[in-house]
């Protein structure tokens, strides 16, 4: 049974698909055969969801902060 990726191996596989739609383009055909790659607008969601998924995960400027309030001294 194989592991499931976690959101930050995710996110480095779609920036990795994203460099490679940019770099080669969305599809090209050599003679018959026609390779079409996952589209843009889809990967650059993904990329939102994931790097939103990443960043929840990681601890913010405030999560370990805590407030006391001592009244009546």
């Amino acid at each position: 049974m194989a592991d499931t990726p976690t959101a930050k191996e995710m996110l480095a596989q779609v920036n990795a698909a994203i460099t490679s739609v940019l770099a080669g383009g969305q599809s090209y055909k050599i003679g018959s055969r026609q390779l079409n790659r996952a589209d843009l607008s889809k990967l650059y969601e993904m990329q939102r969801d994931l790097q939103a998924q990443v960043a929840a995960g990681e601890p913010g400027l405030l999560d370990d902060c805590y407030v006391a309030v001592f009244e009546g001294r």
